[in-house]
């Protein structure tokens, strides 16, 4: 695994974070050490995939990165005929997801699409992953996508969100802001790479509250949420189509 050091050195005029080439090379670095629980959040897709893929369906990988989501659900979903779609604006994520699923899965029984989550009509899903994805979208343009989400999932299928959260209590958005600055150190990053890593997502990452998401979701159609992890300030909800 190469280790993450993109903000390690000064930077004269530290640019928008984006998914390009630099970070696909130590991604799964990036984020074991940037996100509290995402290792743990990773092997529960797989557990929850379990429980609620149907057969003949898809599962679908929206913002899906390298697809360790999809690896951890491909290893436990047992439903005959789950067809898996892996969706990232990403090139240079894609190409590296689907050399990686190619090991792990035959063909003919999953397709990785290098396109904007928001052209992708979701369709015959039992299972639909936005794994700290819908973060990077428009806050205007997050209701439209849990629409669209909500109308291709069959009856019974699930939604899993994952995502940063921001809180309205002033004292615990700082008490887990400096938790989660404190998971970082315990990870290695100086204070340089902190504070230059922050500023590169600060216009690219807008977080919204647990409320906020779960009005959305309502909205889109989901009446059952569970808020199902949470390390610091990230979470995972369950959103169930009845």
């Amino acid at each position: 695994m190469q280790r993450d050091a993109i903000y390690a050195l000064p930077q004269g005029q530290v640019v928008d974070f984006a998914f390009n080439e630099a970070v696909a090379d130590v991604f799964p670095d990036m984020i074991r050490r940037s996100v509290p629980g995402y290792e743990a959040i990773i092997s529960l897709l797989g557990v929850i995939a379990r429980r609620y893929a149907q057969p003949h369906s898809r599962i679908y990988d929206l913002g899906c990165s390298l697809g360790a989501a999809t690896l951890s659900m491909v290893s436990q979903v047992r439903e005959a005929g789950v067809h898996f779609m892996c969706v990232d604006n990403s090139n240079a994520m894609t190409s590296r997801c689907g050399q990686i699923l190619q090991r792990h899965l035959a063909a003919g029984h999953f397709e990785v699409l290098c396109a904007d989550i928001q052209d992708v009509a979701v369709k015959n899903a039992s299972v639909v992953v936005l794994n700290f994805t819908l973060q990077f979208l428009k806050p205007a343009e997050r209701e439209a996508m849990l629409a669209n989400i909500y109308q291709g999932l069959r009856p019974g299928g699930v939604l899993i969100l994952s995502e940063k959260l921001r809180f309205a209590d002033v004292g615990e958005q700082g008490l887990l802001t400096d938790l989660h600055l404190e998971f970082k150190r315990a990870n290695g990053y100086s204070e340089l790479e902190i504070s230059q890593k922050r500023s590169a997502l600060e216009n690219v990452l807008i977080p919204d509250t647990f409320e906020e998401h779960l009005t959305r979701l309502q909205a889109a159609g989901f009446g059952h949420v569970v808020r199902w992890f949470q390390g610091f300030n990230f979470a995972s909800l369950l959103a169930v189509k009845a």
